[in-house]
């Protein structure tokens, strides 16, 4: 039987979640403390401190394509893409601990070069790993309601990881006196978990995989073109991409300013943890619902509701400007409950367009599909801290250098709510207008691969 339409069993299901400890931890901890670390503890302007995110995520759009495509050559060639996502969990902890590394007394211009080149070094290291990461599910199963239980138990993974970096690095980060030191056993602790949790993932990869229909990319350029014939000829990927986008822009708008709502609207540099559990915990029990639901509607709709979801709760944050207080955990929560939809459902959806490409014309690039995504999600994330250092900017936000009583003015303060609230939830908004446009239904999916599994 072909590798592609076996049912996806137990074991690859949970070898596969674990590498979420790897990409919740990436994704989650330098959005949550990077800036912050640059602004707070260096003493880096706000806007320098966004341009280094900036650089590392172009740097990421950037090669990302090209990874894709040499993922779907080696695949060609060897029958696996477990080289790439080996690579990539092997160099990211060392990187990922230079990034927090900057020794004390280098001023502000050498803290901004050795953080830009530090962290552009572990984005290209995590990238190693993720595009493959993101193509297997589409050679792991042919079936839609495997796919979904391939990425809720993922997601389920996911939201754990988000829980333990959310909220433990800056525990980690909070036990010593020393804020640099502080930062640095973090970024130990963290770096060694995704390390770990990207090598026990590269194990599902299968061995020895058909490499029929994959065509070897001759290079660089080549590799572009194939991403961009990939979004031409699919529209499902293109609205899919579009969407995960806008919501990507939305929720790292909120991830970038947790750290900054916990300390000058609630007040509480602990607030950030509770932040995170309330936001994480309805996740991480709700998660399986999200699937339940989607085999029972489909996971278009199931994921057009956790959106809304997502949105009603994003504005109703809004209270913040006048009333801020612990009654904020509230429609985090309930955001917490939206967002485990929003990303088992869509990152379900994307083999789903993969086949669906693989059928209709007749390529295997799930490599460059994955790529393609890479490089779209790491540019919605990107862009959320971005909006949100020039936003900070304009606002007045006071940088400091972590041992000075600095007081924001209440301008910056309002921007912070704003950026939390009020703008993912028009982004959401924005994203729903682009999801009513996907068009792929369970029998798109079922129906060819029962014809491919009684042909095999």
């Amino acid at each position: 039987m072909d590798a592609t339409v076996q049912t996806v069993s137990r074991k690859s299901i949970a070898a596969y979640a674990i590498g979420s400890l790897g990409t919740g931890g990436f994704a989650t901890l330098p959005g949550l403390v990077l800036v912050y670390y640059l602004t707070d503890t260096l003493g880096v302007a706000a806007l320098a401190a966004g341009a280094v995110v900036v650089v590392a995520k172009i740097w990421d759009v950037l090669i990302d394509p090209v990874i894709g495509a040499r993922s779907d050559q080696g695949l060609a060639r060897y029958g696996t893409r477990r080289g790439f996502m080996v690579l990539g969990g092997a160099l990211l902890p060392v990187f990922f601990i230079l990034t927090f590394a900057v020794p004390a007394g280098v001023d502000q211009v050498l803290s901004v070069i050795w953080v830009t080149l530090a962290f552009l070094l572990c984005a290209t290291a995590f990238s190693l790993f993720q595009v493959p990461y993101i193509a297997l599910p589409a050679e792991l199963s042919s079936r839609y309601d495997d796919r979904t239980r391939l990425l809720t138990w993922r997601v389920v993974v996911l939201a754990l990881a988000i829980l333990l970096f959310g909220a433990g690095g800056p525990l980690l980060r909070g036990l010593g006196d020393d804020e640099r030191l502080g930062y640095l056993v973090m970024a130990v602790v963290a770096g060694v978990v995704i390390g770990l949790g990207m090598l026990v993932a590269a194990t599902v990869a299968p061995r020895n995989a058909p490499g029929a229909g994959v065509q070897p990319s001759p290079g660089i350029a080549q590799g572009y073109r194939n991403g961009i014939s990939a979004l031409r000829r699919s529209q499902p990927f293109r609205v899919l991409l579009a969407t995960f986008m806008l919501q990507g822009l939305a929720t790292g708008l909120m991830l970038a300013g947790a750290q900054y709502v916990a300390t000058w609207v609630l007040h509480s540099e602990d607030a950030v943890t509770l932040l995170f559990v309330a936001l994480i915990a309805p996740a991480l029990l709700l998660a399986p619902a999200w699937g339940v639901l989607a085999r029972r509607v489909g996971k278009e709709r199931a994921f057009t509701l956790a959106s809304v979801l997502f949105a009603v709760a994003a504005l109703s944050l809004t209270g913040l400007l006048w009333a801020p207080g612990p009654w904020v955990y509230l429609p985090v929560a309930l955001a917490g409950i939206a967002y485990a939809g929003m990303q088992s459902l869509p990152m379900a959806m994307l083999p789903d367009v993969i086949s669906h490409d693989a059928q209709t014309s007749g390529e295997g690039q799930a490599g460059i599909f994955g790529g393609v995504w890479t490089a779209g999600e790491t540019t919605g994330m990107a862009l959320g801290a971005t909006v949100l250092t020039i936003v900070l900017a304009i606002t007045g936000y006071l940088a400091s250098t972590g041992d000075t009583g600095t007081v924001q003015p209440a301008s910056a303060v309002a921007g912070i709510v704003i950026n939390f609230s009020v703008v993912p939830a028009a982004l959401m908004l924005l994203s729903l207008a682009t999801l009513g446009r996907y068009r792929l239904r369970r029998h798109d999916i079922d129906q060819p691969a029962a014809v491919k599994e009684e042909l095999s």
